[in-house]
């Protein structure tokens, strides 16, 4: 049972949460872009916290618990299925070109990349349709997290699904009501706490657990992240159901999946963010360069104290919980995370605070997917074709309702699926395979144009539903992953029909996107027509330096993945290890990105 003390924080918490959300709601009412995005007042280092905060959810946590468990080390690569390492992208250059453009949702991006013609309109609502799609299955995957989460840490005896169904209404509250600025002001106390828990589990981990146990308790390769063709982890005689659920996941054959991973991965980041919450963010920032630093930090805030958490409750879960473990037929590994703070391995108080910090970590996912989804609504379908002269007070009554729709649908979704793992595969390993073709070549290819957009999203979202179906059907022990090709190569040909069976965009257009993002990529010819409109103009040249620096990024990020879960193991060779690549990259990426960033302090 919780202590009353435990239940006692996280109630004060609660409550200050939806109290703040009350609290800044006029200041947020005024109008669309402070609902949306505060008003682009908010400085970058605030923002960055809030992204960190959203991206330390729950429900991905309580996954990455139980992957760690199972896969050890290895288990630091599986997060580039998201992939973990778009931050990199954005940091590096992405951020830099999107918010350039200075619009309120990537739907209405569409037009300054092709227009406002007939094409410019079914690609504008090609985006909608994916954004909303994403938003719903992203409240349904934090519902199915917090349901999971709540059964076992509350005392009564409900079912999952009555306990989200509960959380969820009570955090729509203050989100609804409060909008951009409600969100990041509670993201960024729930953060603090978030950082104070997981720091304090992680040393409570190391003083509890010595690397002598943590050897006896796992299988050989368990502690080093290399692998060959084959995950090679054998659990028997161990856990023998580990074996198992490292069947069922898909994982087996780790080299060909890290490859998947590895392309997918790179060819979303160069996509740009998706139409959620991290894009927002970008958006929401005052300037190019704030946007860049603002996911920049990202990375610097987030890593270390979620793998110290993770870290922390999987060697509390390796020490004292296996016998419970090996004696259930079918254990679920998703529960982990909660039956670890539930055997009173913490003390209390910071029990107490832990749950305030993971229930923050929920809260921050859900308010920022749910201020996110319903700004497409609003700004791209009510205020672009139904209303376009709505007031400001009758666009924000238009808002809470929107919010009230998308939270109901992501519910309904969550009602229908059962295991955490389903909706994230479903989401971010087949339905943003759909989403990458066209938006990679929105950025680097001048001659693709809206129709070829349109229907590279549209092949790429039916070529989801199709291949998921097959292999559900003829597939089932299949990872999802394996059918990226087939959906991407879907897209890709929708993308090049589409586009070279109808003619380019005006160059006026083409031009003016040129000139205001500067991407690099195959630009030449309009290139060129702005050069002649204005020789003094500096085309972007920075490819070369841009993609060592991802390289140099990539690095840099697993490195702070590792160093904490090595200094909560106790394995002294890795952490310092770690701790020297990171040093080194980041030395590196100071001279050779933060010290090259624009100086375009005034907002865009």
């Amino acid at each position: 049972m919780i202590h009353a003390v435990d239940i006692g924080v996280i109630l004060l918490y609660l409550i200050a949460t939806i109290a703040i959300g009350f609290w800044v709601s006029k200041r947020t009412s005024k109008n669309l872009s402070s609902y949306f995005l505060g008003g682009r007042t908010l400085p970058w280092y605030m923002l960055g916290i809030s992204n960190a905060s959203g991206m330390f959810d729950i429900t991905g946590t309580m996954w990455m618990v139980s992957i760690c468990f199972m896969y050890g080390l290895k288990s630091v690569w599986l997060p580039w299925i998201w992939p973990m390492f778009n931050q990199i992208f954005l940091m590096i250059y992405l951020s830099i070109w999107l918010r350039r453009s200075n619009v309120m949702t990537g739907a209405e991006w569409i037009t300054t990349r092709f227009g406002t013609d007939r094409g410019a309109q079914l690609a504008h609502i090609s985006v909608v349709i994916f954004a909303l799609l994403t938003v719903i299955g992203m409240i349904a995957y934090a519902f199915k997290g917090i349901g999971k989460f709540s059964q076992i840490m509350l005392p009564w005896d409900w079912h999952e699904n009555i306990y989200a169904l509960i959380i969820l209404s009570l955090t729509s509250l203050y989100v609804i009501k409060g909008g951009m600025i409600s969100v990041v002001l509670t993201e960024v106390l729930q953060f603090l706490i978030m950082t104070v828990a997981s720091v304090a589990v992680g040393l409570v981990a190391i003083a509890k657990v010595s690397p002598e146990t943590i050897a006896q308790l796992t299988p050989r390769g368990w502690m080093d992240p290399f692998f060959g063709w084959r995950i090679d982890l054998n659990w028997t005689g161990i856990l023998d159901s580990v074996n198992a659920s490292i069947t069922k996941d898909g994982f087996s054959l780790f080299t060909i999946f890290f490859m998947l991973m590895l392309f997918k991965g790179v060819l979303a980041s160069m996509a740009g963010p998706t139409p959620n919450y991290d894009m927002q963010r970008v958006l929401a920032t005052r300037s190019p360069r704030e946007a860049s630093l603002m996911s920049g930090f990202v990375n610097v805030v987030l890593y270390i104290p979620r793998y110290m958490l993770v870290a922390g409750l999987t060697i509390l879960a390796l020490a004292h919980f296996m016998p419970d473990l090996q004696g259930s037929p079918e254990p679920d590994f998703e529960q982990l995370l909660p039956h670890a703070i539930q055997q009173q391995w913490i003390p209390v108080g910071l029990s107490g605070l832990l749950l305030a910090g993971l229930f923050a970590a929920f809260m921050s996912t859900f308010a920022a997917t749910v201020n996110a989804g319903p700004a497409y609504i609003v700004n791209d379908i009510y205020k672009r074709f139904i209303n376009p002269h709505a007031t400001d007070r009758m666009q924000i009554r238009m808002s809470y309702a929107a919010s009230l729709v998308v939270v109901v649908v992501g519910i309904g979704l969550g009602f229908a699926m059962e295991r955490i793992a389903d909706i994230m595969n479903w989401i971010f390993g087949a339905l943003y395979g759909g989403y990458v073709a066209a938006n990679v070549l929105k950025w680097h290819w001048w001659r693709f144009n809206a129709y070829g957009y349109f229907w590279g999203m549209i092949a790429g979202i039916v070529g989801t539903l199709v291949v998921l179906a097959v292999m559900t059907k003829f597939f089932p022990d299949v990872h999802v992953l394996y059918g990226f090709p087939a959906i991407f190569a879907l897209s890709v040909i929708g993308c090049i029909v589409g586009c070279l069976m109808t003619r380019p965009e005006e160059d006026e257009i083409l031009m003016a996107f040129y000139r205001n993002v500067r991407p690099w990529g195959f630009w030449e010819p309009i290139r060129q027509k702005v050069l002649a409109q204005n020789p003094d103009f500096t085309p972007n040249k920075d490819f070369r330096r841009d993609m060592f620096n991802v390289l140099i990024g990539l690095i840099w990020q697993i490195s702070l993945v590792t160093l904490p879960i090595y200094l909560v193991v106790r394995h002294a060779r890795g952490f310092w290890i770690s701790l020297a690549v990171v040093v080194v990259t980041s030395v590196i990426l100071k001279l050779n990105w933060l010290d090259k960033l624009p100086e375009d302090s005034k907002p865009a």
